[in-house]
């Protein structure tokens, strides 16, 4: 009778102590339309600041995101070089925030969940606020790993220098992938340091002073999901049929 209220108790012990989740179609549903609205924004961004046909971004953002995480991620890799607060301010400015509305019963569970509650995006800080602002979550967390934690202004790249394209020579990215046999070479790397590479994921846990065996990870993302469980997180995939 002991061993069993022993073993009983030992049960009850949560197995987490945080609680980590990404922000944009985690945190509120696909259908208020900012993830469309951004995706349109950026390639106006990439039509208007950087001069490329149009007919070929939506291939190029595409094939962006999907080997480098995001699509700015990308552009920088393959040579474009620009403002990183022009940029966020041009996607994320013309978003319509106001479709976003104050989630009740999501506040009332952060508050009572007695675990610590830390938001990981590679989205902006000030996008990050509003989003938070107009869900009305903004103090339901511990603190932000966001774009300018993985990216602050002053640090230096990782890279040596002659790993970065010059920004006159743009890697002709959709070329490469639309040879039949297209080469083994490696793709240019990125300076952006973002999910879901191991190196953004390691980060934000030491930054934040995680566990990841006592972590739960909350994330719309199959591949950032992936990513977080190689380095030992436990892992919540956020369906977007729930959502």
């Amino acid at each position: 009778m002991e061993y069993d209220k022993c073993y009983r108790s030992k049960a009850q012990i949560p197995n987490f102590d945080c609680l980590l989740f990404d922000l944009d179609d985690t945190l509120y549903p696909l259908s208020s339309g900012l993830a469309t609205a951004c995706k349109n924004n950026i390639h106006a961004y990439i039509a208007e600041k950087l001069g490329v046909e149009t007919s070929k971004i939506p291939e190029l953002s595409n094939l962006l995101y999907k080997n480098y995480g995001t699509t700015m991620a990308g552009l920088r890799a393959i040579g474009y070089d620009f403002d990183y607060d022009e940029y966020h301010r041009f996607v994320h400015g013309r978003l319509p925030y106001d479709n976003l509305k104050p989630d009740p019963i999501l506040r009332n569970l952060l508050l009572t969940l007695p675990y610590r509650k830390l938001i990981f995006t590679n989205a902006d800080k000030d996008h990050t606020a509003k989003v938070l602002n107009k869900l009305g979550l903004e103090d339901c967390f511990e603190g932000i790993i966001c774009f300018e934690t993985l990216n602050p202004p002053q640090k230096s790249s990782v890279l040596d220098e002659k790993e970065h394209i010059p920004s006159s020579e743009i890697f002709d990215i959709i070329a490469h992938f639309s040879q039949p046999n297209h080469p083994l070479m490696e793709l240019p790397i990125t300076p952006i340091v973002c999910k879901p590479s191991e190196a953004a994921i390691e980060w934000a846990l030491k930054i934040a002073n995680i566990d990841p065996q006592r972590t739960l990870f909350f994330e719309d993302s199959l591949r950032n999901i992936q990513a977080g469980k190689g380095l030992g997180l436990q892992t919540v995939l956020v369906s977007l049929l729930v959502n």
